[in-house]
């Protein structure tokens, strides 16, 4: 294969050519590497957390971008959404497996990136 060239599916196999504005892997990718997407995905990485709970865990999301997210990681199928029918509902959210896997690398990501940034004690 050339250097630089785009994948094609036939050299590929299974995969998609992720360098075309119509592959689907793209809007996966970007909603998960969106500014609160990251955020939501290893904030569900211990529990499943209802809407405020989750809202109240990462800080500076309104409302407004935290539902536009859930809303585009549910149809991704990066979580799952449960509502309780009571008054007023009750909406849980929790990693899906898919989530969990796309969400192992970010988590790791992340804590090498503090651990990092951590200060040094003098030695």
């Amino acid at each position: 294969m050339k250097e630089g060239a785009q994948l094609t599916q036939a050299e590929t196999g299974n995969r998609y050519e992720v360098f075309h504005t119509d592959c689907p892997a793209r809007n996966v990718v970007d909603h998960v590497t969106s500014r609160w997407g990251i955020w939501v995905l290893i904030s569900l990485r211990s529990n499943d957390l209802r809407f405020h709970e989750l809202r109240d865990s990462i800080q500076g999301i309104s409302e407004k971008m935290l539902v536009q997210t859930l809303r585009a990681l549910v149809q991704d199928g990066l979580i799952w959404r449960e509502v309780e029918p009571t008054t007023p509902p009750q909406v849980t959210y929790g990693l899906s497996e898919f989530g969990q896997d796309v969400s192992e690398p970010l988590t790791d990501l992340f804590n090498r990136i503090t651990q990092r940034l951590a200060p040094r004690s003098p030695g």
